[in-house]
Order: C-alpha cells, then structure tokens, then sequence
C-alpha cells in the first residue's frame, strides 16, 4: 500500500534522513524506532506531506503523494500526534464531528450517514457520556480518546501515530493501542506508528525499522529488530532481551551501570 523510496531530508547543514526507503502492506501494523533526533517524526512528516522531502518520493497505491489533493489525502490518511488535542472550548461530540470535513462540501454540508458514524465513534471509545462535555474540562488521556476519535471519522486506511502514547500512563497506553489494533483489524487499516516504547513495539507492531543516525539499520519484525546488540548500537545501553511470557515476543528489560553515553 504505501512505499517510501529513497527519501532524504536536512535541515540547513545537518542530514536528518539518508536515502530512506521501505514498503507497508495493507492491513500492516508497522513501527518506526529510534533514539531521540533519529528522524522517526521527520520520517513522518514526509509520508504525510506536512514537509517535503529533499529527494525521494511516497507512493500511495502506486501513486505519487503529491497529486492528491489535501482533500483526497484527508479521506485517506489521518495523523494522530503524540500531544493530545488542546483544552479548546468545543464538545467532545463537535470535535469528533470535525473528523468528517474531508466529506463536506465548499458549504460545510455531508450527504450520508455523517450522525451515525459519529455516534458510532463515540460509543465505542467511551466517549458517549462525555458527548456534550467541552475539551477543556477532560483530562489529556481523555482528549487523546477524542483525537482518535476526530481520526476514526475520516475513516482512513492509513493511519501515522507520533508516539501517541508518551503522556499517558500505562493503563491508558495499553487501552489507546489496543483500540487502534481492534480497528486496524476490523477495518482493514494500515497503520505506521513512531513508537518511543520498544516493548510495546515488540507487542503491537507486525514489522518494525529501527532509525540510527538517519539511516535505517534493521528492518523485520521484532525478533529481527530487537537484539541487544542493535540495541546497543543505538541507544549506548546493553539491555536484557527476554521472551514475553505470554505473547512470546522480544520484551527489553534494563540494567543499571549498563550506560555508554557520555
């Protein structure tokens, strides 16, 4: 569904990305790694056309990113950032609704089931109690719920994730992705996430690439990814890599004095 080729990006003199490219499937869950200034939300802001690449191009279907129209890209590929909407003095209910724009036409009006979809969304993320409730009085895992909302009413097939997960505690990491994996799996969705959490990479994600230096240095899925000398490589500490007990995937666990950066 979606291919990256050879993408590159620097700002003035530094090189953020070098000659990036891969391919996601359909219906793929696949994560992009690395160290804080890897590029992994740089890498992002190219497949979703929020920057333009130096070289290199994003094929969606085979066709190049840039002749959609923002219109056409909206109804196909929706962004859920990792800072959850601001406290804003709109509804729970309108927020979401916002999610339908790309259906709307030059007069603000939808044909269709706009009001069923959006009731829909706000059933099944817990959100109906807090329909008429304004943004600034939810707490930020609560807006995140509506961001991911706002994003399922686009009713994409491609969904990007900037660490949607690092302002939340880990209850409501567990619930945001696992939401997000029932509707990859339901709906078909393809997802790519910038996850920050190695461990909740190695549950979530099918396939996974790892950034270091702007420069992909392993590509696979978590067994492949996740080995403590790649580990090592790129985050400067030697971790123990354990079997999950229960899904039997990679888990990281750290060890003190295990540092080697200075």
């Amino acid at each position: 569904m979606l291919q990256v080729h050879d993408l590159s990006k620097s700002y003035g003199e530094t090189r953020i990305l070098d000659r990036i490219g891969f391919a996601v499937r359909q219906g793929e869950f696949f994560g992009i790694l690395g160290p804080n200034g890897s590029g992994k939300s740089t890498l992002l802001k190219l497949i979703s056309r929020a920057e333009n690449p130096d070289s290199g191009r994003v094929l969606l279907d085979g066709r190049p990113m840039e002749t959609f129209t923002r219109k056409q890209l909206s109804r196909t590929v929706a962004v859920l950032q990792q800072e959850s909407l601001p406290p804003v003095d709109f509804t729970v209910k309108e927020v979401v609704g916002m999610g339908r724009f790309p259906y709307q036409n030059w007069l603000g009006e939808e044909t269709g089931e706009r009001e069923g979809i959006v009731e829909t969304i706000l059933g099944r993320l817990g959100l109906a109690e807090l329909r008429d409730r304004s943004l600034q009085h939810l707490s930020g895992g609560e807006r995140q719920r509506v961001a991911l909302g706002k994003a399922m009413a686009q009713q994409p097939r491609l969904l990007l994730l900037d660490e949607p997960t690092t302002y939340l505690d880990i209850g409501h990491q567990i619930q945001m992705l696992d939401r997000i994996a029932a509707w990859q799996r339901e709906a078909d969705l393809t997802v790519v996430a910038v996850l920050h959490d190695l461990n909740l990479a190695s549950i979530y994600c099918n396939r996974m690439l790892m950034l270091h230096r702007g420069e992909i240095l392993r590509l696979g899925n978590a067994a492949d990814v996740l080995q403590p000398d790649f580990i090592q490589e790129v985050y400067g500490t030697r971790p123990i890599v354990v079997p999950h007990p229960v899904h039997l995937l990679p888990q990281i666990m750290l060890q003190r004095g295990g540092s080697q950066i200075e």
